[in-house]
């Protein structure tokens, strides 16, 4: 497996691996790689010949009051179980390898970007699309592996892949969970143990909100306030609740399409995100 800092060495591995016939699969991350990581890298070494998987804490993507600096760096722990996996090449570049001067260009996928997370992180969905951008014209995967935990940031992204007809797959892979249900976020290490009980509670309010639709009930604002209640009776502050559509992220008064149920909260001072699907005709669901 290769450790590459740089564009030059990392666009030289793939035209290496291009010449013999490769399939380019690639695995964005931040770093503090968990088993959620894990599985989209398992995914990539299935479906690709030659994987990568970048690891690069975005900056333009953090706000000013946000944790950029708190966010953990684990390159050595993340390099072995990127080996452990069969990962061919990790891209680990230096913010001044990404950003070498002041950016002037950025990527803005409008609409979809204005609510959920994004209503309360102004700018960081351009920076993620920005980066992405970046990446991929890197990179110049054929796949490219997300997970629907990070539902908004997937669905902004397959947008801007269709917008700019990028030549590549995006490929968006089921949450992975522990064994109680909590989605698995490189954020969970910031809980304390009674914090870590008290966050189950966002997919325990999703459950009740299946168990809501399978019993014929589809206004949104029914279904929101029963997870609301869930999840305040457990301690912890909701950030927002929205039902939006699962292709536009656009606000739903009652559920006519696929459906995105999606959530942020903060337990203590960890914001947490979660989310579940809803495919209509006959409903099914994932979470």
């Amino acid at each position: 497996m290769q450790l590459l800092k740089t564009i030059k060495e990392v666009r030289d591995a793939v035209a290496a691996a291009r010449r013999q016939g490769k399939i380019i699969g690639l695995v964005p991350t931040m770093g503090a790689l968990h088993a959620g990581h894990g599985s989209l890298i398992q995914k990539a070494r299935a479906d690709c010949s030659f994987v990568v998987v970048s690891i690069f804490v975005n900056p333009t993507q953090f706000g000013p009051t946000e944790d950029f600096n708190k966010y953990p760096r684990t390159l050595d722990t993340d390099t072995r179980l990127c080996e452990s996996l069969g990962v061919d090449c990790i891209f680990a570049p230096l913010a001044e390898e990404m950003y070498p001067q002041r950016n002037l260009t950025w990527v803005d996928v409008e609409q979809m970007t204005k609510g959920l997370c994004g209503a309360s992180r102004p700018g960081h969905f351009q920076g993620v699309a920005t980066v992405c951008a970046k990446l991929f014209h890197i990179v110049q995967p054929d796949r490219v592996y997300f997970g629907q935990k990070d539902a908004q940031q997937a669905a902004v992204i397959c947008r801007m892949v269709t917008d700019l007809n990028f030549p590549m797959e995006i490929i968006v892979c089921p949450t992975v969970r522990e064994r109680d249900g909590l989605a698995m976020s490189s954020r969970n290490r910031y809980l304390s143990s009674e914090q870590r009980k008290q966050a189950v509670c966002l997919y325990q309010a999703l459950c009740g909100c299946r168990k809501m639709v399978e019993q014929g009930i589809i206004s949104t604002s029914q279904l929101i306030a029963q997870i609301n209640q869930v999840i305040t009776t457990a301690g912890v502050q909701v950030e927002y609740i929205s039902i939006v559509d699962a292709q536009t992220l656009q606000p739903m008064t009652s559920l006519t399409a696929d459906a995105l149920v999606a959530l942020a909260c903060r337990v203590g001072t960890t914001r947490l995100i979660d989310n579940m699907l809803i495919f209509l005709n006959p409903p099914r669901f994932q979470i």
